[in-house]
């Protein structure tokens, strides 16, 4: 069993971002089950929920002539566009049929401003605006996340990011996340810029919190 002061941090484990959704990973799919295994031991588990309007400036869709994988610049930040996903109340935003979310002890979700995107689970991409996240696991005497999710090279490593600048101590679960890479290596690139911010890189294996 994990430390009473260690959460387990799954993000974005959506219907969308599975290799039948709308902003597909590869082999998103096959960390569900690694967060089933892991889930029940750890006293704390959250979630992160991508919960976009329809209306969201990230996608593509909404600007006339674009395409994703374009950057544009969304009021005064780098935007790369997106197919429309996971947006409120539809299937797409809904966590993966597999996970087991009787598991999750509480659900943050973010990119609901249609000014600006959310990559990170703690705040939106400009740090103008709070999740609750760290302050609620804060609030609980959290010290310690264990990240995994979805996916590797945008919503998770803004979250790692960010966990570190809180004041987290920040393990990413290597096996437990996969990659968009809209450019070849950007999911090795991703794994770099955390460890060299202070993150632990380790499987789930090395954890030693379950069998």
């Amino acid at each position: 069993m994990a430390p009473a002061t260690t959460a387990l941090l799954l993000v974005d484990l959506q219907v969308d971002f599975l290799p039948t959704g709308m902003l597909p990973v590869p082999e998103g799919d096959r960390v569900i089950p690694l967060a089933n295994r892991l889930m029940p031991h750890y006293g704390t588990v959250v979630a992160t929920q991508d919960w976009h309007p329809a209306n969201h400036g990230s996608f593509a869709a909404n600007h006339m002539w674009r395409k994703p994988g374009q950057v544009i610049d969304l009021h005064g930040l780098q935007q790369v566009l997106w197919p429309i996903h996971c947006v409120q109340e539809t299937w797409g935003s809904e966590f993966a049929a597999d996970l087991r979310t009787e598991n999750i002890d509480r659900i943050f979700r973010k990119g609901t401003d249609p000014m600006i995107d959310s990559y990170s689970g703690f705040f939106d991409n400009g740090h103008r605006k709070s999740t609750g996240l760290a302050d609620w696991l804060k609030e609980r005497g959290i010290t310690e996340l264990h990240v995994m999710g979805l996916a590797l090279d945008y919503c998770v490593k803004y979250t790692v990011l960010d966990g570190l600048g809180e004041g987290f101590n920040v393990s990413l679960i290597e096996d437990g996340t996969r990659s968009v890479e809209l450019q070849d290596g950007d999911g090795l690139k991703a794994i770099e810029e955390m460890r060299a911010a202070g993150a632990r890189v380790v499987t789930a294996d090395q954890l030693r919190v379950g069998p």
